[in-house]
């Protein structure tokens, strides 16, 4: 495999660290607090978007008449490689460019993708997810949240739970049931929800971690237009799919994984054990070496999708896998990163001893909250094993 880059891709890198050595916003004097739904940590980056899209570094594959610069992987794979080494904040509207942006260029009309796509290019409005449900999680299918079609409007009632930024969401993009009688994976509707209609109330849940990231969205008689519908009428499953693949590639992507490796490696390099830096500890040492041959291990198997992308060939399961193999490292990055701190690893962000600013243990408990999101480990492994390997149920 050659891993080298063309002159022009390499031109394209050193144009890109170039610019982003002088836009990314330095994180000591001008970031809010890391309070989730702080409003003016929203504020700060959804103007931090707006700037990388004005770059022209936000979803730069989209074709150019839906915002995009219409070009290749490559270039995305290497802007995607300089934010993670400039340490640049992530994008809050990631969930719109990476989920519901791909599946309305696919499946939308053009009204939808006019009205909603230059919104979510420059983070102007933030969307969330409404797919779970208290009785279905891992079996979406099983969804009851209802929409009645009557007339021009669908009228929905029913609930959905663990709807990441919910609260601060304007749009929703919602999984409903509009015909009871069809099997469970038919009669399902895919709709575009405005977070400020009538009937919809929004509960924080806190999570271990203190945030409220996550909520329960309730629906009574809420008035949905029928031109929000994505695709067909019971079609819904279908564009589903399409979406939940864009999620695991999202939580699967590399870029997090090696921002927390680093982040670790640095932590590592700076803290004191013993008199001396913890990573020239032999046993830590041993833990850091093992860690870095998976992150290692996971960055060249989205090389080998890269070039699989390249090559026209179809990814198959490379979601489920990325999926699967990150949000564990990652977890696993955060329990090592506890460690280095020795006593003072587990406490938070209020406590008075607090190390490296509380993130670690933050970064423990809400990783495993992502190994779980987005379908669970066990879902992802009987996805490998059934649809990858042609293993019997």
């Amino acid at each position: 495999m050659d891993l080298s880059l063309s002159p022009e891709h390499e031109a394209f890198r050193k144009q890109v660290r170039a610019w982003l050595k002088e836009n990314v916003p330095k994180r000591e004097v001008g970031e809010p607090s890391r309070e989730h739904g702080d409003p003016a940590r929203v504020r700060w980056l959804k103007q931090w978007q707006r700037t990388l899209y004005e770059a022209g570094y936000v979803a730069m594959g989209w074709p150019k008449q839906h915002g995009g610069r219409g070009l290749g992987i490559m270039e995305q794979t290497i802007v995607n490689q300089e934010l993670v080494a400039a340490r640049a904040p992530q994008q809050i509207g990631a969930m719109g460019v990476l989920m519901v942006g791909p599946t309305l260029i696919q499946y939308g009309t053009d009204e939808q993708r006019t009205r909603y796509l230059p919104k979510i290019l420059r983070a102007d409005e933030i969307w969330c997810q409404g797919y779970s449900e208290p009785g279905a999680g891992s079996d979406l299918a099983s969804l009851k949240t209802r929409a009645e079609l009557v007339g021009d409007e669908f009228i929905v009632n029913g609930q959905k739970v663990w709807t990441s930024n919910a609260q601060i969401a304007d749009r929703m993009f919602c999984l409903v049931r509009t015909d009871a009688a069809a099997p469970k994976h038919r009669g399902i509707s895919y709709l575009l929800i405005d977070m400020q209609t009538p009937g919809i109330t929004v509960r924080p849940l806190v999570q271990m971690t203190g945030d409220a990231g996550f909520n329960e969205v309730f629906f009574e008689d809420v008035r949905v237009p029928r031109k929000n519908l994505v695709g067909e009428l019971n079609q819904g499953w279908q564009v589903a799919n399409a979406t939940l693949a864009h999620e695991r590639n999202m939580l699967g992507s590399t870029t997090r994984t090696q921002q927390m490796f680093n982040g670790l490696l640095h932590l590592a390099q700076t803290r004191q054990r013993n008199g001396r830096p913890a990573s020239q500890d032999a046993v830590l040492r041993q833990k850091l070496a093992a860690l870095l041959v998976r992150v290692e291990a996971m960055k060249l198997h989205s090389l080998r999708q890269l070039t699989d992308a390249l090559h026209g060939r179809s990814p198959g399961i490379a979601a489920s896998i990325n999926k699967l193999v990150s949000t564990e490292l990652n977890h696993d990055i955060a329990a090592m990163a506890i460690e280095v701190l020795g006593n003072c690893g587990p406490l938070t962000r209020t406590a008075a001893r607090v190390a490296d600013r509380g993130i670690w243990p933050y970064e423990f408990m809400f990783t495993l909250g992502l190994i779980i999101g987005g379908g669970t480990s066990q879902i992802q492994k009987n996805i490998i094993s059934e649809r990858g390997l042609g293993m019997p149920r």
